[in-house]
């Protein structure tokens, strides 16, 4: 579990694709002290474990599952990665719950200056649509943001310097793909609400499964 709160950018130093799968070498840019081995390392918002270290560089295995749903696949030697060791439970959490767990990747559409900030819009799939809020959480390429704004297969958020400064974000541009993950909590409020939801979200009503009996087997009511 991450919070989404980028500890250290990383510099890609061998990425070795065979076939669907690949095995990375990363070297953070700042030190990552007491690396173990089995621990696990979100790359741009993918939780990886670090199969073997020499110091704080480490190298990471990432499935055929991984690439298919994350931007990993596209890394090459010498690209920057966004790093987050996982969380204690006695850290803070400044950010929100991240579980390294990709749901799609989001494109940059545009982006505009707003005082010292950078407003960004990036658009995915519509199927992600109901799983972002206004005012919400969302990772993007591991970083915890809050959505200004969003719609049918878009979202907006706001950039401040410091996470600029410290994190790839800098590099963004139109056509960049991102790695995004929606917020946890909301996808298990979501699958629980879908018993008592019909499709595209309209509740149900008399006739369409709501009854009595059903809430009594779903633990409400004696």
């Amino acid at each position: 579990m991450f919070t989404g709160l980028i500890q250290s950018r990383g510099t890609v130093l061998n990425a070795d694709k065979r076939g669907r799968e690949l095995r990375l070498r990363i070297q953070p840019q700042r030190s990552f002290s007491g690396l173990v081995q089995g621990e696990s390392i979100a790359v741009n918002g993918v939780c990886l474990t670090v199969e073997d270290f020499s110091g704080p560089r480490f190298s990471a295995y990432a499935s055929a599952e991984t690439l298919q749903t994350s931007g990993l696949g596209r890394l090459k030697a010498g690209d920057c990665v966004n790093l987050e060791r996982a969380m204690t439970l006695s850290d803070r959490l400044g950010g929100h719950l991240v579980s390294g767990h990709v749901d799609c990747q989001a494109e940059v559409s545009y982006s505009v200056a707003e005082g010292s900030s950078t407003r960004y819009v990036l658009a995915f799939a519509d199927e992600w649509s109901e799983l972002v809020v206004a005012k919400g959480s969302v990772a993007l390429d591991g970083i915890s943001l809050t959505v200004n704004n969003c719609g049918k297969g878009f979202l907006e958020v706001n950039i401040i310097p410091a996470t600029a400064g410290e994190t790839t974000v800098s590099s963004w541009k139109p056509g960049t793909k991102v790695n995004m993950e929606t917020d946890l909590i909301g996808k298990y409020v979501n699958h629980m609400l879908k018993a008592w939801t019909g499709s595209g979200g309209q509740s149900r009503t008399r006739g369409s499964g709501l009854s009595l009996d059903f809430l009594q087997k779903h633990g409400f009511g004696t």
